[in-house]
């Protein structure tokens, strides 16, 4: 297999294309209003819930914001369960700039590169604490779209940020104010660290779920054809 080898990565990053997906709304408007101040011409990628409030949050400004399912050109599946597992989306998380390969395949696709990622994952460990909750509830609740988008930007710490926490949002903005809108090495591969575990945390809930849970408990949920 073979595998990129890099020897050059960019320093300062300014943040130009930010992409949105989180279940947790909490201070999205502190970290959407405080993106626009800081990086002049930023513009936002998003999806479903998370679309209709970012809009609600830039008002007049809405011009910034653009529909994933417009920017992929493939609409969200039934239930929302495929919308931004997409080769535009991930070229975009995943490129390097210093890859004339990769760039020939943004100008090729007329991607973009993101250099933000926004995201934090369905609640499955909420759903499964609460009272009567059943297995079928519990599987619904196992995100599939965000921890990829999460892994990817955070492989690409050489170029792109990941935020997975509302928490980090000031600290994050205090760092743009001071940086000109921009990244820095050091601050992505912090993030990228804080990625990967969050990650590792949400599966390791899934298994002891799944572990613990027996077939016999899920069997009654469905109907099984044969």
């Amino acid at each position: 297999m073979a595998v990129n080898v890099v020897g050059k990565v960019d320093g300062p990053v300014a943040v130009k294309n930010v992409l949105l997906s989180v279940s947790d709304k909490t201070d999205l408007d502190v970290l959407v209003k405080g993106l626009v101040q800081a990086c002049p011409g930023v513009r936002f990628f998003s999806t479903g819930g998370t679309h209709a409030k970012v809009a609600e949050i830039l008002g007049a400004d809405a011009g910034r914001l653009t529909a994933v399912s417009d920017y992929t050109g493939q609409p969200e599946t039934q239930g929302g369960l495929v919308k931004t597992l997409d080769f535009k989306i991930y070229l975009g998380l995943l490129t390097e700039t210093y890859n004339e390969a990769h760039q020939k395949d943004l100008a090729r696709t007329g991607a973009v590169t993101m250099d933000l990622v926004v995201v934090n994952l369905y609640p499955f460990r909420q759903t499964i604490l609460a009272a009567g909750v059943t297995p079928e509830q519990a599987r619904g609740q196992i995100d599939i779209g965000g921890p990829c988008m999460i892994r990817a930007a955070a492989k690409n710490f050489l170029r792109v940020a990941c935020l997975v926490e509302p928490a980090d949002y000031p600290g994050f903005l205090e760092q743009l104010g001071k940086s000109g809108g921009k990244t820095a090495p050091r601050q992505r591969y912090r993030l990228a660290r804080k990625a990967f575990a969050h990650t590792a945390s949400y599966d390791r809930a899934i298994a002891a779920y799944l572990a613990e849970t027996p077939f016999a408990d899920v069997a009654p949920c469905y109907e099984i054809v044969e």
